[in-house]
C-alpha cells in the first residue's frame, strides 16, 4: 500500500504529493520543520513540539500554516491512514511558492506550504544501538548562529553524520570556540561522578523538546544536573556521555574521537534515563 502524505490540505499518495519549483523551502531553505514520534499508534511530546513550531514560525516571521488544534488532527490521521505504531511524523512549513525566485520575502497573498509525511519504525523503542551504545567524533562547528531555531538548513550537520560514517563513527559532535555545541541532530551530555553536564540553552543549540523532558524527569529522580558548555576532553574523561532526540529519545554514547568511555558499554545514568523517559512519555502520550 502507498504511503499517505499531507500537502496543503490534501491527503494523497506519496507518487501524487508535489510542491512547486519555486517553494521557498527549495530555492532558499526558507522553512522549518518538526519530527515527532509514535509508541503505540500515539504521538509523544506532541505539546512540546507544537510549542516549538510556534516559536520557529514567530523568529521568522513566518505566518502559521494551520491553527495548532488542526495540526494535531493532521497528524493522527496520517499515523491512522498509514498504520504506524512505531514511527515518526516529519511536519514542514515553508514560506511558500511565490510566481517567480526573489530574495525577498512574498506577501501575505502567497500562503505558506504545509508538508507532513510518516515513516514507519518497528522497534524504534527497542533499539539494538541503545544496548550497545555509538560512537562519535567532534567537527568544527560551522552553521549559522540562530540554532534556536528548527529550519531546514541541514546541509552541515548532513556532513558531519557522514564525517562520522567515514571515521567508523555513528555520529559528530560539533565544536565551536573549544567548546561542544551539539550532535548533527541531538543534544549533547557528559555524566560525572553522577552528575550530567549538558550546554546551557541559548541561539547555539536547538532547544530540544526531549532535552526538556529528560533534564525535568532526572531532577525528578534527584540526579543533580548542571547546564554548561564542556569540552571535547573533558567529555573524554567523563563517566559517560550520551545524547537525546525525538527520534533516539535517549542514545548513550561509549566511544568520543577514538577515547573508550568507562568499559565502553552504556553506563547506568543513561540507561536510567531512557527507562524513565520512554515510561514516562507514554503515559502522555495522545
Amino acid at each position: 500500500m502507498s504511503r499517505i502524505v499531507y500537502v496543503n490540505g490534501e491527503y494523497l499518495p506519496e507518487e501524487e504529493a508535489k510542491v512547486s519549483v519555486f517553494d521557498r523551502g527549495f530555492l532558499f531553505a526558507d522553512g522549518v520543520y518538526e519530527v515527532t514520534s509514535v509508541l503505540g499508534g500515539k504521538l509523544i511530546d506532541f505539546a512540546g513540539h507544537e510549542a516549538r513550531l510556534r516559536r520557529s514560525l514567530n523568529e521568522l516571521s513566518m505566518p502559521e500554516p494551520a491553527a495548532m488544534g488542526e495540526l494535531l488532527e493532521i497528524h493522527r490521521e496520517l499515523v491512522a491512514r498509514n498504520e504506524i505504531d512505531e514511527g515518526l511524523v516529519y511536519l514542514q512549513v515553508t514560506r511558500g511558492a511565490p510566481a517567480d525566485r526573489d530574495f525577498a520575502f512574498p506577501g501575505e497573498e502567497v500562503p505558506p506550504t504545509l508538508v507532513l509525511f510518516t515513516q514507519s519504525k518497528p522497534g524504534l523503542a527497542d533499539s539494538p544501538q541503545a544496548r550497545k551504545g555509538i560512537k562519535v567524533i567532534s567537527v568544527e562547528d560551522i552553521r549559522w548562529g540562530r540554532r534556536d531555531i528548527k529550519t531546514v538548513q541541514l546541509l552541515y550537520p548532513s556532513m558531519g553524520k557522514m564525517m562520522a560514517k567515514k571515521a567508523g563513527a555513528d555520529d559528530a559532535w560539533m565544536v565551536e570556540d573549544g567548546f561542544v555545541t551539539e550532535g548533527t541532530s541531538n543534544n549533547a551530555y557528559i555524566v560525572k561522578n553522577g552528575k550530567i553536564i549538558t550546554r546551557n540553552l541559548g541561539t547555539e543549540i536547538l532547544h530540544g523538546i526531549t532535552r526538556a523532558a529528560v533534564l525535568r524527569f532526572a531532577r525528578e529522580a534527584q540526579m543533580e544536573v548542571e547546564e554548561r558548555p564542556f569540552t571535547i576532553e573533558e567529555a573524554q574523561q567523563a563517566d559517560e556521555a550520551f545524547f537525546t532526540s525525538a527520534s533516539a529519545f535517549v542514545m548513550p554514547v561509549v566511544e568520543i574521537d577514538g577515547s573508550v568511555l568507562g568499559d565502553g558499554t552504556p553506563g547506568p545514568v543513561s540507561q536510567r534515563l531512557r527507562e524513565i523517559y520512554l515510561d514516562e512519555s507514554r503515559k502522555v502520550a495522545v
